[in-house]
């Protein structure tokens, strides 16, 4: 007969003690072999009994022999036989190391929850900065001035310990000042610190000479921007011109005044640049000395291989800027060479597949293939850059000029069908043209409160939307240079098929000629703003997404 024993199950069918999860630890192969681990107190009263028991597994066997237990599906998480030698090279933990005892489980289980969070922590940590440095194409960046961006925001939220609230409900007098202003490109320069904002009339009247730009055509009721993608914004609204021919001539013929309008003060230098937004591309005009070029220049994107073959058919030369020549060019060429091989032999294979037909008398039943198919077949290669930043097409100097009367006859310009089917393009402009009508960007200030350690603490913002363009992106940052005293954050949500704008042009044919921007004084824009949209674009195919301003000093990421 056997001899119970209080809290012992031979079957391990009932626990007798708490059941320990262990954790596999870093092992030390030079350490010292511990001393053997104490038999717990069930089993040393078991064993007192005469009772027949199996090796315990977690020890390296009685007496030294290094025996493999049979595993016990209690013991370990990853229930796999333990060896002699680990249990050999696991630390010691005592003589206390009992199962039984509920200090050393509870510190044993805090180790392990320790162990947890700290690899989930650097797990999240190793996944955000993998995150955000994949999704930033530029480091880090930070200098006393921010680089040209040519890309159109649609929204900047601007946060700083200090208030906003001086850019609200604008008296009747500073909003009439600062409409005039504008019109006249009055030049505003503040201090580098504003001691009382909201009593500034200067700095009020400044806010919202900045918030002015020029659109065309205008439907109150009707949002203009952006038109790639905008087909379900648009959707329902009253659109009369959508059937009605008459109509829809009409607008053409205004929008086309308008360009050509606009064109006319670019080429003078009175406009420093404007843009032209299509439901399928957006182009970019900018005058002689903008963005390191000394010639009128205008890039086009997304573009599609039919608008490039119709370019082409018109007459326009123009440059693929983002195609390197080592990379894509190289391949491209070499993907003509093989079609060309191809080709030759193709039609060879042709011409005896097509003899033979013909010797059995069954040509006519035989479908020959359609030679626009096997073009396309060809052309492949071009027709994978379509819609994609790669497809961004430059225009320089007198084709500039080519271009404005292929756009301006291009059929394919204006939606036949859709919510902007008879819309004309929308025009956007820093300064007056023919035909268009004053708009605002929308402005307001928030303040929220956010915890801190003391409790709660006052979070100022102030957000901007409608299409900003880079000289009012410039303009509201030197503002808050001297309201905000600097020091304030921005994030900005960019229009994505004009960021490729800010792709560096290839250089101008005589490379010591130094590009100078003093015939364009009189464009409208501020001297530091022009100053900064005449250097060379650095963000390439990206554009400023975060942007923090401490003690006067920008950092920002692309």
């Amino acid at each position: 007969m056997a001899v119970s024993v209080p809290g012992y199950s031979p079957s391990f069918k009932r626990p007798p003690e708490i059941v320990r999860l262990r954790r596999k630890r870093p092992r030390d192969r030079g350490a010292a072999v511990p001393p053997a681990l104490p038999e717990p107190t069930p089993r040393r009263a078991a064993l007192a009994a005469g009772l027949p028991l199996r090796p315990f597994p977690t020890a390296g066997g009685r007496g030294g022999a290094a025996t493999v237990a049979r595993r016990n599906p209690f013991a370990r998480l990853d229930n796999r036989p333990r060896v002699a030698d680990e249990a050999r090279e696991e630390p010691s933990r005592g003589p206390q190391g009992a199962p039984g005892s509920h200090l050393d489980s509870n510190e044993e289980n805090n180790l392990l929850w320790a162990e947890a969070s700290h690899e989930r922590t650097v797990t999240e940590l190793s996944q955000s900065q993998h995150v955000s440095f994949s999704e930033s194409d530029t480091t880090p960046s930070e200098g006393t001035e921010l680089p040209a961006d040519w890309s159109i925001k649609t929204r900047l939220l601007f946060t700083s310990p200090q208030p906003f609230s001086w850019a609200d409900h604008l008296k009747a007098q500073e909003e009439a000042r600062g409409l005039v202003q504008h019109c006249r490109a009055a030049e505003v320069t503040l201090p580098q610190s504003v001691q009382d904002p909201k009593l500034s009339t200067e700095l009020r009247c400044a806010f919202q000479q900045t918030l002015v730009y020029w659109l065309h055509p205008a439907f109150s009721w009707l949002p203009l921007f952006p038109r790639i993608g905008a087909d379900r914004k648009m959707a329902g609204k009253t659109s009369p011109w959508s059937n009605d021919e008459t109509l829809q001539h009409t607008l053409m013929s205004d929008w086309s005044v308008s360009f050509a309008s606009l064109y006319n003060l670019l080429k003078t230098k009175l406009c420093p640049f404007f843009y032209v937004c299509t439901y399928q591309f957006t182009v970019l005009f900018r005058a002689a000395g903008l963005a390191g070029s000394d010639v009128v220049t205008a890039v086009i994107s997304p573009t599609t291989r039919g608008l490039r073959e119709a370019m082409k058919n018109e007459g326009i030369e123009f440059s693929l800027p983002l195609l390197e020549e080592s990379g894509h060019k190289r391949k491209t060429r070499e993907a003509n060479l093989e079609c060309e091989e191809e080709q030759a032999a193709s039609d060879e294979d042709e011409e005896e597949s097509f003899s033979w037909l013909e010797e059995i008398g069954v040509q006519d039943q035989i479908k020959k293939p359609d030679m626009n198919s096997i073009k396309l077949l060809r052309e492949k290669h071009e027709v994978q850059m379509d819609h994609r930043p790669e497809s961004a097409v430059l225009v320089k100097g007198l084709n500039t000029f080519t271009l404005l009367n292929f756009l301006i006859n291009c059929k394919s310009l204006v939606a036949t069908s859709g919510a902007q089917a008879g819309l004309p393009p929308t025009l956007l402009s820093p300064v007056a043209f023919r035909g268009a009508s004053m708009q605002m960007l929308k402005a307001r200030s928030m303040n929220v409160k956010t915890n801190a350690l003391s409790g709660y603490r006052d979070q100022f913002s102030l957000e901007i939307t409608g299409p900003i363009m880079p000289h009012a992106l410039h303009n509201v940052t030197m503002l808050l240079r001297s309201s905000q005293r600097g020091s304030f954050s921005v994030g900005m949500h960019a229009h994505e098929p004009t960021a490729v704008f800010n792709t560096c042009l290839p250089p101008s044919r005589d490379p010591h000629t130094k590009v100078t921007h003093k015939d364009l004084a009189n464009c409208g824009l501020h001297p530091k703003t022009l100053e900064q949209l005449s250097q060379i674009p650095l963000l390439g195919k990206s554009s400023l997404r975060n942007v923090e301003m401490s003690d006067y000093i920008f950092n920002w990421r692309s």
